[in-house]
């Protein structure tokens, strides 16, 4: 594939930036709970909208390149419900329950990446 990122690449990012993602999630629900002026930075809603377009970005090219390249659709579909349940998770109210769908979508979102990456074994 020369200079583009292989897809790969991409999956593994993408998973590790949905690890980071549930780091800030948990992080952000004991930062609330220990200090509220620092939870309220973590836990501002640009943080949120901004690591969920980062996700849509790397799903994205990761799992739609990942069809095209070996034609399996079930990780996009199963990556893509993942996306669906953290975009969700940002309209519920701030009082764990957002935090809990998201850490459930990311898991999903990884699961999806995962299987893209063993697709190409």
């Amino acid at each position: 594939m020369g200079s583009m990122v292989s897809t790969e690449r991409l999956d593994r990012l993408a998973i590790g930036l949905s690890g980071l993602c549930l780091v800030h999630c948990l992080g952000t629900a004991v930062a609330l709970a220990l200090l509220a002026s620092a939870g309220g930075v973590l836990g501002a809603p640009i943080i949120h909208e901004i690591g969920l377009t980062l996700a849509m970005i790397m799903g994205t090219l990761a799992l739609g390149r990942g069809i095209f390249d070996h034609g399996y659709t079930m990780p996009s579909a199963i990556g893509g419900l993942g996306l669906g349940v953290m975009a969700g998770a940002l309209t519920l109210p701030h009082n764990g329950s957002e935090a809990l769908f998201t850490v459930v979508g990311v898991a999903i979102l990884a699961l999806g990446h995962r299987l893209n990456h063993i697709a190409y074994e």
